[in-house]
């Protein structure tokens, strides 16, 4: 049973009045529930083909298929068609050599194979790519990967598939290195990579080869610099802790959790360091606080936005120290959400309502997919991921 939500003050949302949102999807909640193994409440975490803990990256393939990163059991798990029954156990295992087994890189050495807290995960050119953040790199495999004795084809961040040191144990990064790679997105076939502990987004026009160097950074003015901000003060230009990127309406959209923005440019950038145009949870591009400054949220403000997706036209954001998902039309600077989902309404937060988990709840949602009138949520604080039809 569903619990009933009160529009008047309550804890969890701010007193006075409240600007209501139409929800972007189903509010009966997600129409396939993974990883609960039947229930909302906690259960435990034992690895199993049905079993997620903490997912950070989900992928609805191009080919109907569905890709979720089981971070916390550091596997890839893949069902052939998206599951119609919740807990539907998962046909496809990477990362492990078996459902029944966990561990960072299988508790062994690291291999072309292997994962160490995987993460962002996208279809690349007809096959898939993830985001492997402790192993300092990104994975591609050419086509859908079919097991864990399939390995990825390409490797990006390392010289091989056999090395894992952050910025290939260098004090300074370079264009054919990374530092905690989280967040991997396609847009044709350029590959974008959010190398979040390097504060900067690499482009790869044409990823081809293992070892090979980004063509563009941002958040940088070069590929040499790592610093937070980029050595100075919040800007248009400059990144606190890069997550995910999307295209939108012609441009590029990225998630800036540590400043609590999104940023947008109006065109793909071209240029290294280039400034964003717009920006999406602050009031104007050297604003960085979470909430804006307020402890409760608005139409306006974000907390720690980790994932994008675009649906129906919107861009969607995890808003995810909010544990919400709120839908933006338009991408003039600080413009308000017009959709919400998660809590009943803009002005409020807290995981689950501060209530137990249910089909519309959610808890830190890391990561999103979208395709057609469907959106997948990793919805990570409660070890599942949603399948949510859009609102009719």
């Amino acid at each position: 049973m569903k619990v009933s939500l009160s529009h008047s003050f309550s804890p969890n949302k701010a007193p006075g009045t409240i600007t209501q949102g139409k929800p972007l999807l189903d509010p009966a909640g997600a129409r396939v529930i993974l990883g609960t193994d039947g229930g909302m409440l906690a259960e435990p975490i034992t690895p199993l083909p049905h079993r997620l803990f903490g997912p950070r990256g989900v992928c609805l393939h191009e080919d109907g298929s569905l890709w979720v990163s089981d971070t916390g059991h550091h596997r890839l798990l893949g069902w052939k068609t998206v599951p119609t029954v919740d807990d539907t156990p998962a046909d496809v295992l990477l990362g492990q050599p078996a459902f029944g087994r966990e561990g960072r890189n299988a508790k062994g050495p690291v291999s072309p194979a292997t994962l160490n807290v995987p993460t962002g995960i996208a279809a690349f050119r007809g096959g898939l790519a993830v985001a492997d953040p402790w192993n300092h790199r990104v994975l591609i495999w050419r086509q859908t990967p079919s097991g864990p004795d399939h390995p990825a084809d390409i490797i990006l961040g390392q010289a091989d598939g056999h090395s894992a040191l952050a910025n290939r144990g260098m004090d300074e990064p370079r264009a054919d290195t990374m530092h905690w790679a989280y967040g991997v997105s396609a847009l044709g076939d350029c590959l974008i990579v959010c190398d979040s502990g390097n504060r900067r987004l690499l482009v790869f026009d044409d990823p081809q080869q293992t070892g090979q160097s980004a063509d563009l950074v941002l958040g940088q003015d070069g590929f040499s610099c790592r610093d937070e901000n980029a050595g100075g003060p919040v800007s248009a230009r400059s990144m606190r802790w890069p997550h995910m990127a999307v295209g939108w309406r012609g441009g590029l959209a990225v998630a800036d959790a540590g400043n609590n923005r999104v940023m947008i440019w109006d065109g793909f950038p071209k240029r290294n360091g280039q400034a964003a145009d717009a920006m999406l949870g602050q009031s104007d591009m050297t604003g960085c606080d979470f909430n804006m400054a307020a402890y409760y949220p608005s139409a306006q403000a974000v907390n720690m936005p980790y994932a994008l997706a675009v649906l129906d036209e919107r861009l969607v954001v995890a808003d995810t120290a909010n544990s919400r998902l709120v839908a933006f039309s338009g991408t003039s600077m600080a413009a308000c959400a017009d959709r919400l989902n998660g809590q009943p309404d803009f002005a409020a937060k807290g995981d689950n309502r501060w209530g137990p988990a249910e089909r519309d709840t959610l808890c830190w949602p890391y990561g999103l997919s979208a395709r057609g009138s469907v959106l997948a949520v990793a919805d990570s604080g409660n070890n599942r991921v949603l399948i949510w039809d859009a609102a009719r």
